[in-house]
């Protein structure tokens, strides 16, 4: 199993969470985060005052997956977060030791 972490744009969650949905993604965990990359944040003007804004908002989505489905996952969530644009994000993908169901005990696969 596999954790794919994706770091995208906050209008892009609905487009990739109805996609992975298409593709049978049974679960997810998304947080609303900060940061930034090599766009180092963005100018902002307010009431005549220019300010740096470093962190931008993203969004986070978590999701544990079976070797088998990780290429298709990772390709969704580039078909639908991708604009083109600086800022789109980045996807990590990590292996995943261990997975255990808390209310029931079950381990592995079937715990996801």
């Amino acid at each position: 199993m596999k954790k794919i972490e994706a770091i995208i744009q906050p209008f892009k969650l609905e487009p990739v969470k109805e996609a992975l949905h298409a593709i049978s993604v049974e679960g997810m965990t998304v947080s609303e985060v900060k940061g930034f990359g090599r766009q180092k944040g963005i100018r902002e003007v307010y009431r005549g005052m220019e300010y740096q804004v470093d962190f931008l908002p993203k969004v986070k989505l978590e999701i544990v997956a079976p070797e088998d489905k990780v290429q298709a996952v990772v390709d969704t969530i580039i078909a639908k977060a991708r604009t083109g644009r600086i800022g789109d994000g980045k996807i990590f993908v990590y292996p995943v030791a261990e997975v255990i169901r808390i209310r029931t005990g079950e381990k592995g696969e079937s715990a996801v």
